[in-house]
């Protein structure tokens, strides 16, 4: 799977198989860096393998357990990585990959802080937290 930021500067590859199906997250953190909820899938940070762009990255500390990386030059929201040593996984913004991605959303998470201007009725699972 490939994907990149809306200006095309920084370029990823996941190479290997995608273990995860992938969640959309609403909690308040979420929805101010992505606009709305941000639909993320986790994958193998060895598996991912940015092509081009990766001085472009700029890193957020979010928190004292995450990371946001987004593109420096046009602002796209890109990963989430948690701060915890050795953490095996990454997570990608959905909207960063190019279709077809073959995936579909596995869960709704963090539902009891999603935003009051939208209700969510796809019929996929919800929690509170993780």
């Amino acid at each position: 799977m490939e994907g990149s930021c809306l200006c095309g500067q920084v370029q990823f590859q996941v190479q290997g198989t995608i273990e995860h199906a992938p969640e959309a997250f609403h909690c308040s953190q979420c929805r101010k860096v992505s606009g709305h909820f941000l639909a993320a899938v986790n994958v193998r940070r060895i598996d991912l393998n940015l092509v081009g762009g990766d001085e472009t990255v700029s890193w957020y500390q979010s928190s004292p357990e995450v990371r946001r990386g987004f593109c420096g030059n046009c602002g796209s929201s890109l990963f989430w990585l948690p701060t915890q040593e050795n953490y095996a996984y990454i997570a990608i913004a959905m909207g960063a990959f190019d279709k077809p991605t073959g995936l579909k959303l596995s869960k709704h998470t963090f539902v009891v802080d999603k935003g009051d201007y939208y209700d969510l009725a796809d019929g996929v699972a919800q929690s509170d937290g993780y």
